[in-house]
């Protein structure tokens, strides 16, 4: 993509030169161990949506660095309801990150990954019916899936009653879906929360106050406090932050063969 707002880093190790694409990747690549990465963008204020979507927080940066995102995981986890309600499409990606992915060792497609507890989908949403990699729904053993869902999807059922997040995310690793990257919902972000389960956060701050109205960008029941560090801060001339929080420094382990950058 032509890159015309530039992203530096603030810290640590400040930088007045803006990072390229093999930079960013160098910061927000692979880990040396099953990871479940959370990606977000909130207002000033901590709303996660402007006049219901999360896009009138987004801009030019923080796509960027969501694409980046989706390049280095193994699967992209998302509730039921985000996929409904933002109108997700099918997983692509263009053909220099899929070159990337593939000099890496990695499929050329990430897989998705959809949490339902109800399995109210559509079979038909170019999300599953124009998928370039067969995607996995997560659910528990009491829900009956819509016809045709079997057709589209995977459906693998952990728990009675309610999605065992734990139980699932144990399945996908034994899959070979070790790096999972989560985009929300608020609802499956408390939960996963609650089940101490969220290893990373990458949080795009929005210069905006949104106002009251808006929720927040977690959700569910009340659940313990989590401590996870700052690992490094970017920022943008138009005023945004590109927040990184870890539980440890977990980086880039480096390609399994061929390069590890994606040019710019």
């Amino acid at each position: 993509m032509t890159v015309r707002i530039p992203i530096r880093r603030l810290w640590p190790e400040p930088s007045t030169q803006p990072l390229d694409d093999a930079g960013l990747t160098a910061l927000y690549g692979r880990a040396d161990q099953p990871r479940l990465r959370v990606n977000f963008v909130t207002s000033l204020d901590g709303a996660v949506s402007v006049d219901g979507y999360s896009a009138g927080l987004s801009g030019e940066p923080d796509k960027r660095v969501f694409g980046l995102l989706r390049m280095a995981c193994d699967a992209l986890v998302v509730a039921a309801g985000t996929l409904r309600h933002e109108g997700y499409r099918a997983v692509r990606l263009d053909e220099r990150r899929r070159a990337w992915r593939q000099a890496n060792g990695l499929a050329a497609y990430p897989t998705l990954v959809v949490v339902s507890g109800s399995l109210d989908l559509d079979p038909a949403q170019a999300a599953f019916a124009d998928a370039p990699t067969r995607p996995i729904v997560l659910t528990h053993a009491d829900a009956d899936p819509p016809p045709g869902l079997t057709d589209v999807a995977d459906v693998l059922r952990c728990g009675t009653g309610r999605v065992d997040l734990a139980a699932g995310l144990a399945e996908l690793h034994r899959r070979g879906l070790t790096q999972l990257l989560c985009e929300g919902g608020p609802h499956l972000l408390g939960a996963l929360t609650a089940a101490d389960l969220v290893d990373e956060l990458c949080l795009t701050v929005s210069p905006l106050l949104a106002g009251p109205g808006p929720g927040r960008i977690t959700a569910g029941d009340v659940t313990a406090p989590r401590h996870l560090p700052l690992r490094h801060v970017l920022a943008t001339e138009d005023g945004v932050l590109l927040l990184r929080h870890a539980r440890q420094q977990g980086g880039w382990s480096g390609p399994q063969r061929g390069p590890d950058r994606l040019s710019p």
